[in-house]
C-alpha cells in the first residue's frame, strides 16, 4: 500500500476520527521474551480488527509482520539496529515516518517515544518495578525508564499498562487520571499453548541429556526481579531428604544479569541437584517444558502481568507463584502460592510435590481460568486506547469497566 492510499484511511465503528496506527516495533528483540511476545501476538489481532495499520521493524522481523497481514511494513536502516541507534532513529526519523504513511497515532509499545511530533501518542508501560523495587534494577538503567515514565504522564500520552495492577500503580506513582490509562491485559498464543502430547513431551525429554524423570519448571529472564537464587535453594532444601526420584529443576530463559544465579546453580550442583539452564528453547518446546512438569515455579518479586504463569496454566502445569503486584491478577484461586523468601518457597514446593491430588486440581483450574484471557480482547483494548489518544470522546477500560473523559 502506497503512502498517498494510507491517508485514505477509513473509520473504525465507534471511531470519530480517522484511525491509522504506526506501531514501531524496532525494540522487540529477537529472542521473544514477554515484550517481543505481546507485540507479536498484539499485531495479528489488530489486523483481524479491521485496523488501519503500519508496522516499523528491524530487517530481521520483516517476514514475521507481513505474514501476519499487515498492509505495510517499513524496516529501520541497519544503523539503527543497536541501542543508542534505535533510541536517536525513534527521536529524529520516526515522526517524519508517521508524516509520511498518514499515521494518526503513534503507538511505543516500550516505554520509550518520540518527544516532538504532533501525532497522538500511545506508549505501553510494562511494569512499575522501576519505582516499587527500584534495588531491582541498575541505578543507569532505573533513572531512564523512571524519566520515560514520567515524561509519559508529563506530556498526558495515553498509557496501555498489562494488567490492571499496573495501572493502579501508575496512577500510584505518578498521579495520572483515569482517562489516561488503559489496561489491557495479555493473552496466550492458543496454537503453542496448551496440554502437550504424549510424542510431544517424549521429543522434550529426548532434547535434554540424560533425559530427566520429572521436573520442576521456571521460564523467564534470569534477572533480580525473577528471584531465582531463592527457588534453587529452595529446591536443593525441598529434594534434600529424596531419594530415588528426585526432580531435575529446568531454569529456561535469557541469560540476564542476576550474577548469583551461577553461584546458586553450582552450590546445588556440588549438592547433587540436577539443575539446569536450557537458555532459550523453540517455542514449540515450551508447553512441554510447561505442562510437562511436576510444578512450574514462578517466585516473581513483582510482574507488570506475569505472562509465564498464563502459559503455564494454558499448558496445562499446576503453578507455584507469589502474590506481588499483578500476578494474583493472572493466577486468581488457580495456582498456588508463596512468599518470596527461600524458607517459604520450599514449603509450598514440598506441599505441592507430595500432593498429586492438589497438582491435578491446579492445573485444572488453572486450564480454566486461562480462557479468561485473549489477544482478542487485549487487542480490542488498545483500540480504546487509541481512540482515546485521539480525544473521540468517552472510552470505557474492558478490563475495569471504568469509564474515562
Amino acid at each position: 500500500m502506497t503512502s498517498n492510499s494510507l491517508r485514505d484511511t477509513r473509520s473504525l465503528k465507534g471511531f470519530s476520527r480517522p484511525l491509522t496506527v504506526l506501531l514501531d516495533a524496532t525494540a522487540i528483540p529477537a529472542n521473544r521474551g514477554g515484550v517481543g511476545r505481546y507485540v507479536e501476538n498484539l499485531v495479528p489481532e489488530l489486523v483481524k480488527l479491521g485496523t488501519a495499520l503500519v508496522v516499523v521493524c528491524q530487517l530481521r522481523d520483516r517476514d514475521a509482520f507481513e505474514s501476519a497481514g499487515v498492509q505495510q511494513v517499513v524496516t529501520m536502516p541497519p544503523w539503527g539496529s543497536r541501542a543508542r541507534g534505535r533510541f536517536v532513529w525513534e527521536q529524529l526519523r520516526l515522526p517524519a515516518l508517521a508524516r509520511a504513511v498518514g499515521a494518526t497515532v503513534i503507538h511505543s509499545p516500550h516505554y520509550t517515544f518520540p518527544l516532538f511530533t504532533r501525532r497522538a501518542r500511545v506508549v505501553t508501560i510494562h511494569d512499575l518495578t522501576f519505582f516499587s523495587d527500584p534495588e531491582l534494577h541498575s541505578r543507569l538503567k532505573g533513572v531512564f525508564f523512571r524519566t520515560w515514565i514520567r515524561l509519559a504522564h508529563a506530556l498526558r500520552l495515553t498509557v496501555v499498562t498489562p494488567s490492571i495492577a499496573t495501572a493502579d500503580e501508575f496512577r500510584r506513582v505518578t498521579g495520572a487520571k483515569q482517562s489516561l490509562v488503559v489496561a489491557a491485559q495479555l493473552g496466550y498464543d492458543t496454537a503453542v499453548f496448551h496440554q502437550p502430547s504424549d510424542d510431544e513431551l517424549a521429543e522434550f525429554r529426548a532434547s535434554l541429556h540424560p533425559a530427566p524423570g520429572e521436573w520442576v519448571a521456571f521460564l523467564g529472564t534470569l534477572e533480580p526481579r525473577k528471584n531465582v537464587p531463592a527457588l534453587v535453594r529452595a529446591f536443593v532444601s525441598t529434594t534434600a531428604t529424596m531419594t530415588d526420584d528426585r526432580p531435575a529443576l529446568l531454569l529456561a530463559g535469557g541469560a540476564g544479569w542476576d550474577t548469583s544465579v551461577a553461584d546458586a546453580i553450582a552450590q546445588a550442583q556440588a549438592a547433587g541437584c540436577d539443575v539446569r539452564t536450557l537458555g532459550y528453547l523453540p517455542i514449540d518446546h515450551l508447553r512441554s517444558l510447561l505442562g510437562g512438569s511436576v510444578v512450574t515455579a514462578y517466585p516473581s518479586l513483582g510482574e507488570g502481568f506475569g505472562l509465564p504463569v498464563l502459559e503455564a496454566m494454558a499448558s496445562g502445569a499446576a503453578v507455584l507463584t507469589t502474590r506481588r503486584l499483578s500476578l494474583p491478577e493472572v493466577g486468581g484461586d488457580a495456582v498456588a502460592y508463596c512468599d518470596v523468601d527461600e524458607a517459604s518457597i520450599a514449603g509450598s514446593l514440598t506441599a505441592l510435590l507430595s500432593n498429586p491430588t492438589e497438582r491435578h486440581r491446579l492445573a485444572e483450574a488453572g486450564l480454566a481460568r486461562a480462557t479468561r484471557f485473549s489477544w482478542h480482547a487485549c487487542a480490542t483494548a488498545h483500540l480504546r486506547a487509541y481512540s482515546a489518544a485521539l480525544g473521540n470522546g468517552v472510552t470505557r477500560n474492558p478490563s475495569t469497566g471504568a469509564e474515562a473523559e
